[in-house]
């Protein structure tokens, strides 16, 4: 089953199931809903994570309905959420970034001038022509893939920059063979060049990349696919040469016991790289997993077993002291996702539960990353549940 099956099968399920598969005792922990999406002016169904600003706000995005960019911010202890751009047809599944101007960019799966797909960027309007408490954004579209060469559904990819303001991401189809590309987005005048730096082609280097990349301190993009070798999703490098990039495959998924379809990725301060997968693991389910450099090759090393259903879609989180939090699409103690916690001890990681979602108002089916706070709070989205059974957005306190 491939990631874009796997998100339809999660996103088809019924809220009723209960499942007993969840061993681990939930902690005290605090659990809180701060925002239940009703399916009207805010949204519904959020498939991706939030945005953290340096002022504590959200920003984040919704694919029900056409789709919309919100923003959550705390006013008097309440959070309030304010919907800045409603997409109409777009459905974007990926988060809304801040740039490095200080406004938002993302991708959509569908939309723009083919209808594949588009990179778009959204601005505040001028306070001279806003004379209300909230005006919608201004979107601009960077660029619109024609289904080509150039790209087909940049689906759930976050945008990420260089250090000199170009644009990269990826899409699960398009380019030679139709099995995906990286892209680059350069400022071109008043607009915005678009170029391949890898196509792929479903050997080693797989296929179907379904999110986007980070960068390392020298430069290097570093990503995961669809496919390889053994068909279960391989970790990448793109190292830019002088006269272009070169592709090497770090590390091949095998599945059972190191899992299938790995996320997205994040580093340590070490330059460890830590990821998640969603199925194959030792019990069936999916792998949290780290790897590491060692003298000029990588070494994978399998840091735990998630249990026996749907593993984490969406990229890790790591706090100031080396502890991972993670959210399970549909595992935990009622089939329907949890949210939990890896502390490294005595040479290995020990598994907290913080919360096993009900399908009821705390939500279901966390597919998006997670994001931690100044504070070490824990913050994402479910795709279901809630109050009006359109998603939630939740925190968890330690």
């Amino acid at each position: 089953m491939n990631r874009l099956s796997t998100l339809f099968v999660i996103s088809t399920l019924t809220l009723t199931g209960v499942a007993s598969l969840e061993t681990q005792p939930a902690q005290a922990q605090t659990f809180t809903v701060i925002h239940a999406f009703t399916g009207q002016e805010d949204g519904s169904q959020p498939l991706a994570g939030l945005t953290l600003d340096r002022g504590g706000s959200f920003y984040g995005t919704t694919s029900g309905g056409g789709g919309t960019v919100f923003h959550l911010e705390r006013t008097s202890g309440n959070w309030v959420l304010n919907t800045l751009y409603d997409f109409a047809d777009s459905f974007p599944q990926a988060r809304a970034v801040l740039g490095p101007d200080g406004t938002l960019y993302g991708t959509t799966p569908l939309g723009g001038s083919a209808g594949f797909g588009t990179v778009y960027n959204l601005r505040p309007p001028p306070a001279a022509v806003c004379h209300r408490a909230l005006c919608p954004w201004t979107e601009t579209v960077l660029y619109s893939f024609t289904g080509g060469a150039d790209g087909l559904d940049p689906s759930m990819v976050d945008p990420v920059f260089d250090q000199a303001g170009n644009l990269y991401g990826t899409t699960l189809q398009g380019g030679s063979g139709n099995l995906g590309v990286v892209f680059k987005l350069t400022p071109s005048g008043d607009g915005w060049t678009e170029s391949v730096i890898h196509y792929f082609t479903g050997g080693d280097d797989g296929y179907a990349p379904a999110s986007g990349m980070i960068f390392d301190s020298a430069g290097n993009l570093y990503g995961t696919t669809q496919g390889g070798i053994y068909g279960q999703g391989t970790i990448f490098r793109l190292t830019y040469s002088g006269s272009g990039w070169v592709l090497n495959t770090l590390y091949t998924f095998q599945g059972r016991p190191d899992g299938s379809l790995p996320g997205p990725l994040i580093f340590d301060r070490s330059g460890n790289l830590y990821g998640a997968t969603i199925s194959l693991g030792p019990s069936g389910g999916g792998t949290v997993f780290e790897l590491m450099p060692s003298g000029g090759s990588w070494t994978f090393a399998l840091l735990y077993d998630l249990g026996r259903e749907t593993g984490s879609e969406g990229n890790l989180a790591m706090d100031a002291v080396g502890n991972l939090y993670g959210a399970t699409v549909a595992d935990g103690a009622f089939g329907l996702g949890s949210v939990f916690k890896l502390t490294p001890t005595g040479g290995g990681w020990t598994y907290t539960d913080l919360h096993d979602f009900t399908g009821l108002e705390d939500g279901a089916n966390p597919i998006g990353g997670l994001t931690l706070d100044a504070n070490g709070n824990v913050y994402g989205t479910t795709l279901h549940g809630g109050s009006q059974g359109a998603g939630v957005v939740w925190e968890v306190t330690p």
